[in-house]
């Protein structure tokens, strides 16, 4: 049976609207979202339901044509796009999106893969409540890719990344069973915890279908500060008295660089400097209060005060309306498209404990500017849960000549994230992007373990090849 036998019992499964074979339309899942790599499918499948993705999980398996799970197709690592041989599929999830289930009592929500992370949100607003993952592609990425590559995001410093905010999963296996594991609870003592292992597994065990979520009571107020600093090491003193002083309330808190605001403004000229002077360095806090707005605004002040009389902060300001705070935040989810526009650049998605900042930064900045003098770091992120983005950008006038420097740029921020008991990925995932490089860091022992799980699970090796191992 041939190729074509494969595509026309696909078409039985899905009807021949959602196999897409002709090479316009597949250039959209293909290519990723920055257009900087670009794969070859043998089509792109889109099943409108869990029984369908089992079907053509099934044909996958008959035929031996590899199977590549596609979300949003936001991600950065290149995790969601063929390789170049045009004989694989792509599964497109993106026509199942609805939301099955919302449990108030139990505070949870349950919806399929292809819903929007955005969708979900308001779903749960709509209910009084809230669903906390937040990350600037919200409008884009969906919820199984969300939990394919355990997205981050900038709430986990109260409420965890999506692998803690998850209860349960259905789940298409590499056979095309499907797993009904859409279990509401927080307590389930019952043997291995096999959701973890697809929670950011990069669809190389199996097809995410839907998922139960978590909710949380919706805050009744929030209130989001810039506060400028002269060190990291001020920023991680301003980090633990947040901690300390707002306790749960704290549910946000990032780092930028001023060369980071800089470029912002340079390229987001409608944006304006919120101080009169300049600083090396600035967080970004938010708090959110079940009590009222000016009780949350009063904390914020309170602990900007008092770190400020101890000559910790050199200025800050507090958004007194959701508009001015909806503005700082454009300060910093606008760094990564302000550094695109100033040029192509080398990004690094890493983790270190949140104590270890300083140092890292203070070690691996003076290590880039000795070995690649006039290199331009962007240095930004999650600071609350170690997860900076350490991105380096060419030196004036430089550009794709820079850009042949990356393989010894990333071993020296790899070398020093490992240094620091560290991740080289935090949020993004490895993809083929990272997929070698993560054997220079992970031990033989943990290889031939994930390795192992692949083997048992995907013994064909058809589901997302040639990612993360």
């Amino acid at each position: 049976m041939s190729k074509t036998d494969f595509l026309n019992l696909c078409r039985q499964v899905t009807g021949a609207d959602h196999v897409v074979t002709d090479a316009d339309s597949l250039q959209a899942y293909e290519s990723e979202w920055r257009q900087r790599i670009k794969g070859k499918a043998l089509a792109a499948v889109r099943p409108g339901s869990t029984e369908e993705v089992a079907q053509i999980v099934r044909l996958c398996q008959q035929f031996r044509v590899p199977l590549v799970p596609q979300g949003g197709n936001t991600g950065l690592v290149y995790g969601s796009i063929p390789d170049h041989q045009g004989n694989a599929v792509v599964l497109s999830l993106k026509r199942m999106q609805t939301i099955r289930e919302l449990d108030i009592d139990n505070e949870t929500i349950t919806a399929e893969a292809g819903c929007l992370l955005a969708q979900v949100q308001q779903a749960a607003a709509d209910a009084g409540k809230l669903y906390p993952l937040s990350l600037a592609s919200e409008g884009s990425c969906t919820i199984g890719g969300n939990l394919s590559t355990n997205a981050g995001g900038t709430a986990v410093l109260r409420y965890g990344n999506a692998r803690e905010l998850c209860l349960g999963l259905e789940v298409v296996t590499a056979n095309g069973d499907i797993w009904h594991g859409l279990k509401g609870l927080r307590k389930d003592n019952t043997g291995y915890d096999l959701k973890n292992l697809y929670i950011g597994a990069e669809g190389t065990l199996g097809v995410i279908t839907a998922a139960t979520l978590k909710l949380f009571p919706a805050p009744r107020a929030s209130c989001t500060a810039l506060a400028a600093v002269a060190t990291p090491d001020a920023a991680l003193r301003l980090l633990n008295a947040a901690k300390n002083h707002l306790g749960p309330t704290l549910t946000g808190f990032e780092l930028i660089s001023d060369f980071c605001l800089q470029l912002v403004l340079r390229h987001f000229p409608e944006l304006r400097h919120p101080f009169q002077q300049t600083s090396p360095y600035y967080v970004l806090l938010e708090i959110a209060s079940h009590e009222s707005q000016e009780h949350a605004a009063g904390l914020l002040l309170d602990l900007l005060e008092k770190e400020s009389a101890q000559n910790q902060l050199q200025d800050a300001v507090i958004a007194e309306s959701s508009r001015q705070a909806q503005t700082l935040w454009s300060l910093r989810e606008n760094i990564s498209m302000a550094q695109a526009a100033e040029g192509k650049n080398i990004k690094h998605d890493i983790a270190v404990p949140a104590s270890s900042i300083p140092a890292f930064i203070a070690e691996t900045d003076a290590l880039l500017h000795r070995h690649f003098p006039g290199c331009r770091i962007v240095c930004f992120g999650h600071m609350g849960d170690g997860n900076l983005h350490y991105n380096i950008s060419a030196p004036k006038h430089t550009g794709d000549i820079f850009l042949k420097q990356q393989e010894p740029i990333n071993r020296i921020v790899h070398d020093q994230v490992q240094r620091f008991n560290g991740s080289i990925s935090a949020e993004h995932g490895l993809g083929t992007l990272k997929k070698e490089e993560i054997r220079r860091y992970k031990s033989t022992i943990e290889l031939n373990l994930m390795q192992t799980i692949k083997t048992a699970l995907d013994p064909h090796n058809l589901m997302n090849p040639g990612k993360v191992l």
